[in-house]
């Protein structure tokens, strides 16, 4: 029978304080019942061999030091799982917000993961159809990978999760079952109302799982809903081999929430507040997308962050660029001039591209022609600096050429619609109009053989 332990030691927000508890390990979860029945939980945050530092879901309001009785689980949060929760909104902790029950089974997953064998992972390489083409023709997103969004406040990201979740799917894998695992932190409730009404609207639903996490549920959920959402991606692609994109958003409401819990437990902190163990936090929650060999499933991660005051050099989106293979950057001035998506195409990359697209995968002129978008693109960001020092009417008849092919292309290429779906070979034929507007001279990126096949077309 488990000791339960009467009374607390000390209580500080959200925090209390037991001494002299035996057998209970770190993230284990305790059960806090206060003398009028009412019962909390809670999570082992902090243990020493004289004390325990517990951080209780519910708030501490309505405690005091001697009106409680502590009992140990013996276990973490452990997350009930079966392809029932295929269709399923659940709170940030897993449990049902749908009016639908709870979830029956027999099979239970510790939220924590278990690491993944670096020597039995597998390469990504298959090609992750999104349906916009600023993604799929320059940001390539490859099954397996971890791939983060960098936006700003009040820039259209949550309307880009939305279309992204509703559109994916293996492109080049007709069949394949693919699954959609939404985790929302710390967002309004007109924002979580947003998610799941575009959810249901679009039919994505039926093949999605959403856990929810708004502003007023309590902080530490925040932590556990990206976990949870993990586990279940986890569960369903490596128990019964699905393809599962996972969308994380918004990573910053997160690590605020790691902030304010690190200033609590009086941690030592390291830049701009953030606890020193940021990089790695962050890195356990990263570093589970992937393949293993022996399974078919995959899990890839779409985590999605607001980077403060824009700037890309603060530590949230500083250390997910360390961890992650590329980043999708959104531009505000895109925004502000009415294009959706708004994504800067310099400074986006995917490192791992190279290896899921060409013949293959997507289309064997794929490669060539990202790399001359991006050569012709960056031409013109060179030529616009020079337009507004001598003025556009002074420019070469070719950089005139360029600055026409620069909004065509942010208008064209990088525009679409919030529910416009291209295949790749749409976002090709798109990229060789864009193409076509530059003298053939000057796409050097370009095989000859490549531009007899399509520049005349």
């Amino acid at each position: 029978m488990a000791l339960q332990y009467m009374g607390l030691n000390d209580l500080s927000g959200s925090l209390v304080i037991i001494e002299g508890m035996k057998d209970i390990a770190y993230d284990e979860i305790v059960e806090i019942t206060v003398d009028d029945g009412e019962k909390r939980i809670g999570r082992v945050v902090e243990l020493t061999e004289e004390f325990a530092v517990i951080q209780v879901f519910e708030g501490t309001a309505g405690i005091s030091l001697t009106n409680t009785i502590t009992k140990p689980t013996g276990k973490p949060l452990m997350l009930p799982l079966s392809l029932e929760i295929l269709g399923r909104k659940f709170d940030g902790i897993g449990h049902p917000i749908d009016g639908l029950g709870p979830v029956y089974t027999d099979k239970y997953m510790d939220i924590n993961g278990k690491p993944m064998n670096p020597v039995s992972r597998e390469y990504p390489r298959s090609f992750i159809q999104t349906g916009i083409s600023a993604i799929d023709g320059l940001t390539t997103l490859i099954k397996g990978q971890k791939l983060p969004i960098f936006s700003g406040n009040g820039m259209p990201h949550d309307n880009l999760a939305v279309q992204i979740a509703t559109q994916s799917k293996i492109a080049e894998e007709e069949g394949q079952e693919f699954a959609i695992v939404f985790g929302a932190m710390g967002v309004k409730h007109d924002v979580a109302n947003y998610f799941i009404s575009a959810f249901e609207r679009s039919g994505a639903i039926g093949h999605s799982v959403m856990f929810i996490n708004t502003s007023s549920d309590p902080v530490v959920e925040r932590i556990l809903t990206p976990r949870c959402a993990l586990t279940a991606a986890e569960y369903l692609a490596f128990e019964h081999n699905m393809h599962v994109l996972v969308i994380l958003t918004d990573i910053t409401s997160y690590c605020e929430a790691l902030r304010e819990i690190s200033s609590s437990k009086q941690e030592i902190p390291s830049r701009k507040g953030y606890p020193g163990y940021l990089y790695s936090d962050l890195a356990s929650l990263y570093e589970r997308a992937g393949m293993i060999k022996g399974s078919s499933g995959s899990v890839t991660q779409i985590p999605i962050l607001t980077m403060p005051n824009d700037d890309i050099t603060h530590p949230i989106p500083d250390l997910t660029g360390y961890i992650t293979e590329g980043q999708i950057v959104l531009d505000r001035a895109l925004s502000q001039k009415n294009i959706y998506p708004p994504i800067s195409v310099l400074p986006s990359l995917s490192r791992l591209m190279k290896d899921g697209i060409g013949e293959k995968y997507t289309t064997a002129d794929h490669p060539e022609v990202s790399n001359q978008l991006f050569s012709s693109y960056a031409r013109v960001q060179e030529i616009r600096a020079l337009a507004s020092v001598i003025g556009e009417d002074e420019l070469s008849e070719t950089d005139k050429l360029y600055m026409k092919f620069g909004l065509a292309f942010e208008e064209n290429f990088v525009g679409q619609g919030k529910d416009e779906n291209r295949s790749i070979r749409q976002t090709m034929e798109i990229a060789w109009e864009m193409l076509r507007i530059l003298p053939r001279t000057e796409l050097d990126r370009i095989s000859p053989e490549t531009l007899d096949a399509h520049y005349a077309q």
